[in-house]
């Protein structure tokens, strides 16, 4: 893109060439002449008298105390924003041969398809499922009968989703994700055997939710285990069944959350952390890394601890154990 296709994009003000052509964005401190670059937090001041950038985002206040002839810049209200933005646009531009659906794929019975859809190399879809308009699915992906995937959804390598689930539009799901297996449900018997309890409920994950890399979410006993709108799971997080988790709630990595518990809305839990079953976790909770949750949460606040409690709390118990010697 032309610097000032760039500009009339972020509604900024060019100081420099106009006509510079940018290829693709990068790090300030390792970006090339034809790379655009920002600089937002303070901390990064000090690169821009080194940085190789052909062009720089900054903010309309930003002071420069030594001019540099060789390198554009863009000014603009929110530097952070706009350089997310202009990922964005390169990432979308990046994407846009990717349509079609591979001779090398398998497809069921009765599934329908959308418009603009991309299904690459040793994709397998069951019967009767219903994919929508700008999906992608890459290879290695399996979806079993029934599943209903809504529109710009995007399923990167080796993403399993078992029957009956149900993804919404706008979802991500990185690879090695699998969505629906069956929940952790056995009955010990008189002989000390474990008999399975059947698991015949679904995952719905809502609009706009993004699930990391090999997570595991698992499908309810009855009814739905529920990802709500605007969730973020990192990496390697487990699921349990019938778990709901409310709208814009961020879960860190390996957090472990056990059957039956709800999570309201907008919290955030640390990675590690792990949260027993049956529990209730109001909206706006705030919980620490690696903190046992054993309990109902009431109260919105910050939780830390070895068991959670509110911080101010932990704070004063963790004084005293450092005192136990004295």
């Amino acid at each position: 893109m032309k610097l000032e296709e760039i500009a009339g994009l972020l509604n900024g003000k060019i100081e420099g060439d106009s006509s510079l052509e940018i290829t693709g964005v990068g790090k300030i401190e390792t970006a090339k002449k034809n790379e655009i670059t920002f600089i937002s937090n303070p901390q990064y001041q000090k690169f821009y008298n080194t940085t190789n950038a052909g062009a720089l985002i900054i903010s309309n206040d930003f002071v420069i105390k030594k001019k540099r002839d060789d390198i554009t810049l863009l000014r603009v209200d929110d530097p952070y924003l706009s350089f997310l933005k202009l990922l964005e646009t390169f990432e979308e531009n990046n994407d846009e041969a990717l349509i079609g659906i591979s001779e090398y794929c398998f497809v069921g019975a009765g599934t329908k398809f959308g418009e603009n859809i991309f299904i690459a190399n040793f994709v397998n879809i069951g019967k009767n499922c219903t994919v929508g308009n700008n999906v992608k699915i890459y290879s290695g992906c399996k979806v079993d009968n029934e599943v209903i995937i809504g529109d710009n959804c995007t399923m990167y390598p080796n993403v399993s989703v078992y029957k009956g689930c149900r993804i919404s539009n706008n979802v991500i799901i990185h690879s090695g994700a699998v969505i629906g297996a069956d929940g952790f449900g056995f009955v010990k018997s008189d002989d000390g055997t474990f008999k399975k309890i059947p698991q015949t409920g679904i995952v719905r994950i809502e609009d706009d939710a993004e699930i990391g890399a090999n997570c595991c979410i698992d499908r309810a006993t009855i009814g739905e285990t529920v990802i709500g709108k605007g969730v973020k799971l990192d990496n390697q997080i487990m699921v349990a069944h019938n778990v709901e988790i409310g709208e814009n709630t961020v879960i860190a990595a390996q957090v472990g959350i056990a059957g039956s518990t709800k999570i309201g809305k907008r919290c955030m839990i640390g990675g590690q952390s792990g949260i027993v079953g049956h529990l209730t976790i109001c909206d706006d909770v705030i919980i620490g890394a690696a903190v046992g949750v054993s309990k109902s949460i009431d109260q919105p606040g910050i939780y830390t601890g070895y068991r959670a409690r509110p911080h101010r709390e932990d704070m004063k118990v963790e004084v005293g154990i450092r005192n136990l010697a004295k």
